[in-house]
């Protein structure tokens, strides 16, 4: 029984005490108690005096007030290597003095208490405030959402051991500390570290999440984050190569090319943080795909770097207004596909090469299945257009995205379901029915066949292409999930949120296993690098973070330099360049090289002092008034952008 400790309980055992046998039928009856929660009634003596005692404080309105302000006070005059740590706990705290006063009807007060606190209260609070603001009876606190997750949740703080003693010393001696007393023993939990207090920029750096800052435990487990080894690569590349070179040139630059393949065998092997390769089961890959997959690594790259930055092809929707909500390309940048407010969703092609319809059924009927080409003998000849539109959905599509062969398209809308498209014969194939309310994001596995979502439930979801029903649920956000991204090595899913924190989750056991708090705002973005160790987020006050996998930590924030919501993010296909794309009609390329190899001289001790966040930024590009909508880079490192031109402001 969950609420033996509420004062009710210990009144009627009280009267149990005293035998006023009427007076407890009354009670019971009024606060319609059973049978079994009252034959259970067995508090400790000394419970029950501390009970009654605080909710004797605790009706009293003027006691809160003076109980704020005497912590405000001990921790203003704290020494600044306590004073940081310790000014994590005057926000849930204040909360819930808040929630109290309207729960003991004292409203007027409680209105006041917002009104002389709330201003002081850290930035990024003033929005969850304004949600709390709404409350002005303790009637009201059950529909509103943020009441109940600060109610049925424990705010997280963290604390030197010093700074802890502190605290309990400054308790122990102040009079009027039992309101403060309970609401650290009910709704806090202080997590106690050792080594010295953090500074202020430390404790800002993971400060913001909505329940406090993620506690040591929740990051212990262990993150395959290494990438898999590919078994088909070395089963093509000598057929292939001779293609080529029979089209090129003689014998010579055969010699190179295989000792390129050479190089792109052997890394993943030597990986020793890599995930076993059946750790979770990956489809087989059809001929025509392995045939694909090796001209994407033969694809000759452009060396990306501060010296040689990649040239962008921007992709501007005319008149569609605000109609156009989200786009993506391809892997091998052959076609576009743009979501729309409408609930249509049209496919481009960016080539010269056209896109074909299906034969109809009868014409089907004639063709050889055992032909090599059948693919090809499908498609109709006559049938050839720049762009397809697909109907189905009965809402706003929120996200599209094409899987690695191009052969279907996956899209997610607020009519609560996932769409997939066949690429081939241009129509509606499954639609997957899970979550409730509207989603808002849905990505590709980098192997295929599974593809996961994410959406207002605040639930995030593993799916697989041949079952109607979701193979993993992963529940733990306090509020929607609004971005998710699939791990390189296909093992992992991370998810952004609006309580504020990035989370990963392990697809085989469906368990969380780093939650990451530091963003200060609602997360709209997500990005793995390529080398899958480093996870980089987007928020919408124009944030970035980056996140280090290994561990849970912040790696680095990126100088802010975008205005708007950070809504795409891709690298380089080597991973050496970062670039983002926002609202604000502004596309930034980012040296990742400097940050990443920063963390990495700072775990061996050879970490420089001098600042170098002014040279994360290598450029800025502004289009002319068109947001951002996606980002991609081709196989040859050419950075294509789609964003909708809003005309001139």
């Amino acid at each position: 029984m969950s609420e033996k400790s509420t004062p009710l309980l210990a009144v009627l055992q009280l009267l149990r005490k005293y035998n006023l046998k009427g007076t407890e039928e009354i009670l019971r009856k009024e606060a319609s108690l059973g049978d079994v929660e009252y034959e259970t009634l067995d508090l400790p003596e000394v419970e029950i005096a501390s009970i009654l005692t605080a909710h004797h404080t605790e009706s009293d309105p003027y006691s809160y007030e003076f109980a704020y302000e005497s912590l405000k006070k001990f921790i203003e005059n704290s020494l600044d290597i306590y004073k940081h740590e310790l000014s994590t706990l005057l926000y849930p705290v204040f909360v819930h003095m808040y929630l109290l006063l309207i729960l003991y009807d004292h409203n007027e007060h409680a209105a006041k208490f917002l009104e002389k606190f709330g201003p002081e209260q850290e930035d990024y609070y003033q929005e969850d405030l304004t949600k709390l603001s709404i409350i002005k009876n303790k009637d009201q606190i059950k529909g509103n959402e943020l009441a109940e997750i600060y109610s049925t949740n424990k705010f997280e703080v963290q604390l030197s051991r010093d700074a802890s003693s502190q605290l309990k010393r400054f308790l122990h001696e102040q009079k009027n500390s039992t309101v403060i007393i309970n609401i650290i023993n009910n709704h806090i939990q202080i997590e106690v570290h050792d080594g010295p207090g953090r500074s202020q920029a430390q404790v800002r750096a993971t400060a913001g999440g909505l329940l406090g800052e993620a506690t040591k435990n929740e990051n212990r487990t262990k993150v395959c984050y290494g990438l898999l080894k590919e078994p088909d690569i070395h089963v093509l590349p000598v057929p292939v190569e001779d293609e080529e070179e029979a089209e090129e040139t003689p014998d010579k630059p055969k010699k190179k090319k295989a000792k390129k393949d050479n190089i792109f065998m052997k890394k993943p092997k030597s990986d020793p943080n890599a995930p076993p390769n059946d750790r979770i089961p990956l489809p087989e890959l059809k001929e025509t795909d392995k045939i694909e997959k090796v001209k994407a690594l033969r694809a000759k790259r452009v060396q990306l770097g501060p010296d040689c930055l990649p040239s962008i092809c921007f992709y501007t929707l005319l008149n569609s207004g605000t109609t156009a909500i989200c786009a993506d390309i391809c892997d091998d940048s052959t076609l576009l596909s743009v979501g729309f407010n409408n609930s249509t969703i049209k496919v481009w092609t960016l080539t010269p090469v056209r896109l074909r319809g299906m034969k109809s059924a009868e014409k089907l009927q004639d063709i050889d299945k055992e032909a090599g080409d059948v693919l090809v003998r499908m498609m109709e000849e006559k049938d050839r257009d720049t762009c397809r539109t697909f109907y189905g959905h009965s809402g706003p599509v929120y996200k599209v995205g094409f899987d690695q062969f191009k052969t279907m398209l996956l899209s997610c809308s607020e009519d609560s379901t996932i769409r997939l498209w066949s690429l081939q014969c241009w129509t509606c194939l499954v639609v997957y029915r899970g979550h409730v309310w509207p989603v808002w994001d849905v990505k590709w596995s980098p192997h295929g066949h599974y593809f996961a979502s994410s959406g207002h439930d605040r639930t995030a979801r593993l799916w697989a292409t041949d079952h109607h029903q979701p193979l993993r649920i992963f529940a733990g956000h306090l509020s929607d999930v609004d971005c998710i991204q699939f791990h390189p090595n296909s093992n992992y899913i991370a998810t952004g949120s609006c309580d504020r924190t990035v989370r990963v989750w392990d697809c085989l056991t469906g368990s969380q296993v780093r939650i990451m708090t530091g963003h200060k705002s609602s997360i709209f973005t997500l990005a793995f690098s390529v080398c899958g160790r480093w996870l980089v987020s987007g928020g919408s006050i124009g944030d970035i973070l980056v996140w280090d996998i290994s561990n849970g930590s912040l790696t680095a924030t990126l100088p802010p330099s975008h205005t708007a919501p950070v809504h795409a993010l891709a690298f380089s296909r080597d991973g050496t360049i970062l670039s983002s794309g926002s609202l604000d009609c502004n596309i930034k390329l980012w040296d990742f090289t400097l940050i990443t190899d920063e963390t990495l001289s700072e775990e061996t001790g050879n970490a420089s002092s001098a600042p170098k966040d002014e040279k994360y930024l290598l450029r800025s590009f502004a289009t002319k008034n068109s947001p951002i909508k996606s980002l991609h880079f081709t196989r040859r490192n050419l950075l294509l952008g789609v964003g909708t031109y809003e005309g001139s402001s």
